[in-house]
């Protein structure tokens, strides 16, 4: 097993989220095109998917694109979006073959309609696995889904359905795109940065975060156990002392 002997496995992280940067610098330092990074990444998550498979880690949430992401280059989007399309063909079989269940979180209607079509059909594909859950942020942005759960939580009072009284932290959580799954118990981020970068806002308040160096397409399987055994080495104590726990 990955991390045989030196991971606890009664401490393996349910969630894990992941903001894969540094992409397009990895090619700028070899004089490519930044969808060669961007296609390079690819490897690193076909990885990174397999570590959590094999560490039988319940959530694997990646930051794919952002709606920030729309301001880019069209030609770098549309890379992205056939590299998109390309890597769901490629790699259902292998989601199929290892119990992985493909969901999506963020504003999917505004991908292009043969995007959308890729990822619903192969959603729906997997839809009846039952071990990892590999989460897409595609077109995301947490400001925008809190935004959204609030107009939820605003017309279900104004429909005399809720109480304004009676809205809790619950009710909100209850409203957001990743209602049925738990928060991330650790957020990775790669490529240097020092960044939530509109990431799960809400549900990264207790997350462990892990930054490293390392560019997103050379991230690979022993990274991922290096931060696995760095969230295992820290004391989780929401809000409690160390004596308390």
């Amino acid at each position: 097993m990955l991390g045989e002997g030196i991971i606890d496995k009664n401490r393996i992280p349910k969630h894990v989220a992941i903001i894969m940067d540094g992409n397009g610098r990895w090619a700028k330092m070899r004089g490519l095109d930044r969808s060669e990074g961007h296609r390079k990444g690819t490897d690193a998550v076909r990885a990174t998917t397999e570590a959590a498979t094999e560490l039988k880690i319940a959530y694997l949430t990646l930051y794919t694109f952002s709606t920030e992401n729309w301001n880019r280059p069209k030609e770098e989007i549309d890379a992205l979006m056939n590299l998109l399309v390309w890597g769901i063909e490629k790699e259902t079989p292998d989601l199929m073959k290892n119990n992985i269940r493909l969901l999506t979180i963020g504003a999917i209607e505004s991908l292009p309609d043969y995007t959308q079509q890729r990822l619903l059909k192969c959603i729906e594909q997997t839809a009846q696995n039952t071990g990892l859950s590999l989460v897409l942020a595609l077109s995301y942005s947490a400001r925008s889904e809190l935004v959204a759960a609030t107009r939820q939580i605003a017309a279900e009072v104004s429909r005399g359905n809720l109480a304004s009284e009676d809205i809790d932290e619950q009710t909100i959580a209850a409203h957001l795109s990743t209602k049925n799954m738990p928060d991330p118990d650790l957020l990775i981020r790669t490529g240097g940065e020092f960044r939530i970068s509109n990431f799960l806002l809400w549900q990264l308040s207790y997350s462990e975060l892990y930054f490293t160096n390392t560019f997103w397409p050379d991230f690979g399987k022993d990274d991922f156990v290096k931060a696995i055994l760095d969230f295992q080495n820290r004391e989780r104590r929401f809000g409690k002392t160390s004596e308390q726990l």
